[in-house]
């Protein structure tokens, strides 16, 4: 399969992302999304099951600017970014014109429902039927899934950071009945505004590690992941793994 690193990326632009989004909503049968960055590629070396996950989702848009910089210099470049937040703000905006149900699941206990009180006042209309915070352990997993099948919402944004939420949205995808299940790491602490973006010009340049670094310290090993270990692994091993993932995926 076409991969960075034996890592699929669809190359899909911001909108083509948020069309491919829509038509797995209005399909009503589960899909997966996966934010793929350079963290990912990196676990997805050592993790078999997390690289099954990312292998059958059905859509993998590239964020992470570090991605960008591999694929141009495999020779395959990628034709944009879309990362987590910018496509869960679309997925709102999306839901509050199609009056779509969203569900937020995860965080820190809160957050969900600060994220919701911040999308519902940017898009009025927006039905967020329901928040939890939970955890990705399976003991939870039947009393989550119920919560989110009661709601019967259309997206359900998982913010359990990788790749818990992804092995966690692949487990119990086909019980959910939600037709779109995105795994969005920490971006509802953005939305919320527990953590800070990093400045504008630092996010042109893909330097939002080093800003993440300076404020999260306790970041600092998945932080060496992406920008030591990740480029290692691509100018070592990557033209012998390479290929992108053109637009139409497997959903």
């Amino acid at each position: 399969m076409p991969a960075i690193l034996s890592v699929r990326i669809d190359d899909v632009t911001p909108d083509e992302a948020l069309a491919r989004c829509q038509a797995f909503v209005e399909s009503g049968q589960p899909h997966q999304v996966v934010t793929v960055n350079p963290e990912f590629v990196v676990a997805a070396q050592s993790d078999a099951d997390f690289a099954s996950v990312l292998a059958r989702a059905d859509l993998a848009v590239p964020d992470g600017a570090g991605l960008l910089l591999a694929a141009r210099w495999l020779g395959r470049p990628l034709r944009g970014r879309v990362t987590g937040v910018d496509l869960s703000r679309r997925l709102a905006v999306l839901a509050a014109q199609r009056r779509y149900r969203l569900f937020l699941l995860g965080a820190a206990p809160g957050v969900a429902e600060r994220a919701a009180a911040a999308l519902a006042a940017a898009n009025p209309g927006l039905l967020v039927v329901g928040t939890y915070a939970g955890s990705p352990a399976p003991r939870e997993e039947d009393d989550i899934v119920a919560r989110v099948r009661a709601t019967a919402p259309h997206i359900l944004l998982v913010a359990y950071g990788a790749p818990a939420q992804d092995k966690w949205i692949a487990r119990n995808l086909h019980r959910l009945g939600v037709p779109l299940a995105v795994g969005v790491g920490g971006v509802l602490d953005y939305v919320a505004g527990v953590v800070p973006y990093a400045p504008a010009w630092l996010r042109r340049l893909g330097l939002e590690w080093a800003y993440r670094l300076v404020r999260q310290p306790w970041r600092w090993r998945r932080i060496w992941n992406a920008v030591v270990v990740f480029p290692w692994l691509v100018l070592t091993r990557g033209h012998r793994q390479t290929g992108l993932h053109e637009p139409g995926g497997t959903g």
